[in-house]
């Protein structure tokens, strides 16, 4: 896909990796509607990379504000041709210590958040496959906790195996409509994600400009070239002294 003038929906923009893809993909001469629950921040990046960023506060967890966040797009730009659920968030503990609350919200935010998100997106991305050939791209941000679980993020874990599960049903749903879906699995990312998470960050993350790259090569990836899935990982996680 040629990003050039492209329209792309990014939620969880207003900071972290989020906010990273929204500005590589404005670079890319993109408009992204980036959707977040922090009006303030939002703004701030609109002030920053101008009308091609469109501020859009929603909370994806809502499905009234995932219907009208979308509506706002179509009055805005007209079509949709991205989707990246990137919004997330992780609650550690172990199982017997994590309360229902932290369970429900990630759940609500990474799976929940997900759906709503793609279920507005597949019929537009469907209906302009039957105008253009090509539908769009769907990309889900995962983990490296989609793939394999580990101690004390059961939660999580569970989130992002969800989203792998209902990343591969749909993406051979909707092949079929011009649609291609990507679910990346990035490891640790240098981003505000481990202070909600409430435990130390890797020693040394990824970089998340590196993980927008990644997300900016498999949008430009050929019409005819499908890449289903991507793991990231670092290749140093403990730095040398």
């Amino acid at each position: 896909m040629d990003l050039t003038d492209a329209v792309a929906v990014v939620t969880g923009a207003s900071k972290g990796l989020g906010a990273h893809i929204a500005r590589t993909l404005v670079h890319q001469g993109a408009t992204v509607c980036g959707l977040a629950r922090s009006t303030d921040a939002l703004q701030a990046l609109h002030d920053d990379l101008g009308s091609a960023f469109v501020p859009v506060s929603c909370d994806v967890r809502n499905e009234d504000a995932i219907e009208s966040a979308f509506e706002t797009v179509d009055d805005e730009a007209g079509r949709l041709d991205v989707l990246v659920n990137n919004a997330g968030l992780g609650q550690f503990g172990p199982v017997d210590d994590l309360d229902t609350d932290a369970f429900d919200v990630q759940m609500d935010t990474n799976v929940r958040g997900v759906y709503l998100c793609t279920r507005e997106a597949v019929p537009r991305m469907r209906e302009q496959n039957e105008a253009t050939g090509f539908g769009g791209h769907i990309v889900n941000i995962a983990s490296i906790a989609g793939l394999l679980g580990n101690p004390n993020i059961s939660a999580y874990n569970a989130s992002k195996f969800a989203v792998r599960g209902f990343s591969e049903a749909v993406m051979k749903e909707v092949r079929e409509d011009g649609i291609r879906v990507t679910c990346l699995y990035p490891g640790s990312v240098e981003t505000n994600f481990f202070d909600v998470a409430g435990v130390d960050m890797t020693e040394n993350p990824l970089d998340p400009d590196d993980v927008a790259a990644t997300v900016q090569h498999v949008l430009e990836a050929p019409a005819n070239h499908l890449i289903s899935e991507v793991v990231m990982r670092p290749l140093r996680p403990h730095r040398e002294e």
